[in-house]
């Protein structure tokens, strides 16, 4: 038998931007959540319309968005794919 699914909470708090679109409709939002209660983090996922459904996605704290920063500063980034 299959253990029951844990019960979270989130609350965006703030809404940053859309940074990308799928061909279903859902968005790659960068936002500040509230997990469980616990303080606000930067938010990097795709969501649903109506945020009630998310996708995988990364959580940073704010030093680990000024780290992020300092590398992202110092990279070349014509190589990437556009």
């Amino acid at each position: 038998m299959a253990a029951p699914k844990e019960e979270f909470m989130y609350e965006i708090t703030k809404a940053i931007g859309v940074i990308g679109e799928g061909s279903r409709g859902w968005r790659k939002e960068v936002n500040i959540v509230s997990w469980n209660g616990r303080p606000p983090k930067l938010d990097i996922r795709d969501w649903n319309e109506t945020h009630e459904k998310m996708g995988k996605g990364v959580t940073l704290s704010g030093s680990e968005v000024r780290m992020m920063l300092e590398l992202l500063g110092n990279m070349d980034l014509s190589t990437l794919e556009e």
